[in-house]
């Protein structure tokens, strides 16, 4: 009984359930199907912990079918069969039982190593082939993209993956399925493709969209106890409330830096600047090439300097990325970048520098 495969159909449901993410338990019983990561292993019962924190054990059946699947593999017929003294901690696991048996009879296993390697080696093609901005237009399958000054075109087909965001987050985990119907003008984009000789033009292999808003001035009001700031938006001129969450992501520019990308310089020969490499201070926009008006700051935020609401105070000037709330004057923040007051006050005709809500690697990050 063990050890006969499941139908087509039932394997396409197993290895959808280890992939998906956020993982999620599909039950709330020790014989139901159960997908994590495996907390702890207690000779034939493995404790499985879903993202919504619940430690659920699942006994394994003496003749269960034990596979090992690779990271991003569909086909079962790859799975290399295994022990169960071959599962560990942090492994990805997905468990199935036959009939109403109490144990089941079928686990397949993706190792945590092959998964971090998988995670690493797409975060390094994001930082490579990945792009992002603010979506201009939306023209069929074609998406028309501002990144700082940048009009970049994004072809999609029907073999693009899109995903969504959540709300309040742009962690990759919490990125839902979603369709180019999703895409709207306004949009906040990141794409994954075989750009141009210009890296104007991007053929897209995945597309990761949201809806935020850009808002940016003095705050009036900090409350870290309600963990909320306030201030009057520069663009709309009305106050807003914005709402910090463990989700936030509070950083700060230092003054130097930011004096790099208030100063404007074209390059020799003309053209338009381009925007800054990752890096912070030291770092590669921070050497031998200046960041400049125009730029966009996302590829820089993950080596900024973190921060916390307690750090902030009136009049400090800042940029936040956030998710609006029902009644349009309330907000909840994504990124919130402080220190940027040269930025909000740059000369007339200079173009804006830019805050996504993303840097190029988040994608490919776990």
């Amino acid at each position: 009984m063990g050890n006969n495969r499941p139908s087509h159909a039932i394997a396409r449901v197993f290895v959808a359930l280890a992939l998906t993410i956020p993982v999620t338990a599909v039950a709330q019983t020790p014989a139901a199907r159960q997908t994590g990561t495996v907390k702890s292993i207690d000779g034939t019962t493995i404790t499985v912990l879903t993202t919504a924190g619940a430690a659920m054990p699942v006994a394994v059946a003496p003749d269960a079918l034990i596979e090992q699947l690779a990271p991003g593999v569909t086909d079962l017929k790859t799975a290399v069969p295994v022990k169960l003294s071959d599962i560990a901690v942090g492994d990805r696991v997905v468990t199935g039982k036959a009939g109403d048996t109490d144990t089941a009879s079928r686990v397949i296993v993706i190792k945590s190593g092959d998964i971090k390697a998988k995670q690493d080696a797409e975060k390094a093609d994001w930082q490579k082939r990945g792009t992002g901005g603010i979506i201009k237009a939306v023209d069929g399958p074609v998406l028309t993209v501002t990144a700082g000054t940048r009009t970049v075109k994004v072809n999609t087909s029907s073999t693009t993956v899109f995903r969504r965001y959540a709300p309040d987050s742009v962690n990759f985990q919490d990125a839902k399925a979603g369709t180019l119907a999703d895409i709207h003008p306004g949009d906040q984009l990141s794409v994954r493709g075989d750009k141009s000789a210009d890296g104007l033009t991007v053929t897209a292999e995945e597309v990761v969209s949201g809806s935020f808003a850009n808002l940016s001035g003095l705050l009036t009001a900090v409350d870290p106890a309600a963990g909320t700031v306030s201030f009057k938006d520069l663009t709309t001129k009305k106050s807003v409330t914005v709402k910090l969450t463990g989700n936030s992501d509070v950083r700060t520019l230092p003054p130097t830096m930011a004096a790099m990308f208030a100063a404007p310089k074209t390059p020799a020969g003309g053209g338009t600047p381009p925007a800054p490499a990752a890096g912070g201070p030291g770092g590669a926009a921070a050497g031998g090439g200046r960041a400049r008006g125009g730029a966009d700051l996302s590829r820089m935020l993950p080596r900024l300097p973190t921060a916390t609401i307690a750090q902030l105070k009136p009049k400090d000037a800042v940029m936040i990325v956030a998710s609006p709330g029902a009644d349009g004057d309330t907000f909840t923040a994504v990124t919130l970048l402080s220190g940027v007051e040269v930025l909000l006050t740059a000369p007339a005709g200079q173009q804006p520098v830019t805050l996504s809500p993303w840097n190029m690697g988040a994608p490919g990050e776990p």
